[in-house]
């Protein structure tokens, strides 16, 4: 991924934060030659210096038949485009804010009672969010349909080799310019523009 060195974001344990934010990827391999694409829910867990993902796929699907595969994942943030009129500064162009994550490392399958755990952890993670609402449970679903649905996914784990961020977030900008930007993404009703407006809050640094 290219990085210019404004953009660039190597915190661990922010990275980690927009994996979980995300919980969703692209899974891109090569296969005979030619690059693969699948996408995925994700589980995130804080284990070794970059961390693990776990993630399943339909066993039907060419990148699940492969064991101890390389592949690279991507985790695309929010984005939003930039109007030129939100700059005070004259003369600059448009542009196009984000957050991506990327990460590499080699995918092993699962046994079966860690896949039937990804989908305790996967649900439960994503049910949460929906609180107040009474969480779902794995537990409601009939065993044998449980038994079928494991026979039709496979699981896998990539600890991370490499991970890496890029948060184009207007760092590069004088601060009454990054200031405008965050201004006008904060008052659009656009849900994506609002998500960047807070990811510059949070994340960006304004360059004098």
């Amino acid at each position: 991924m290219y990085r210019p060195g404004p953009y660039v974001q190597d915190d661990v344990k922010v990275l980690h934060e927009i994996i979980r934010e995300r919980s969703f990827c692209l899974v891109a391999a090569v296969i005979d030659g030619a690059p693969q694409f699948a996408y995925a829910p994700v589980a995130v867990d804080a284990e070794g210096p970059r961390g693990r993902v776990r993630y399943h796929l339909a066993r039907s699907n060419p990148l699940a038949k492969f064991d101890a595969a390389k592949v690279r994942l991507s985790f695309l943030g929010p984005d939003a485009y930039v109007s030129p009129d939100w700059y005070k500064t004259e003369g600059l162009v448009p542009t196009w804010n984000y957050v991506a994550v990327e990460g590499s490392g080699v995918a092993e399958q699962l046994d079966r009672a860690a896949l039937r755990q990804l989908l305790v952890d996967l649900s439960g993670d994503q049910e949460e969010r929906l609180l107040p609402k009474k969480p779902w449970t794995i537990d409601k679903v009939p065993e044998a349909k449980m038994e079928a649905l494991l026979n039709a996914i496979v699981g896998f784990s990539v600890s991370f080799e490499t991970l890496e961020g890029k948060f184009k977030l207007s760092q590069d900008k004088k601060p009454e310019d990054f200031d405008g930007v965050v201004e006008a993404l904060a008052s659009s009703r656009d849900a994506s523009g609002l998500a960047v407006a807070a990811a510059m809050s949070r994340y960006g640094v304004k360059k004098s």
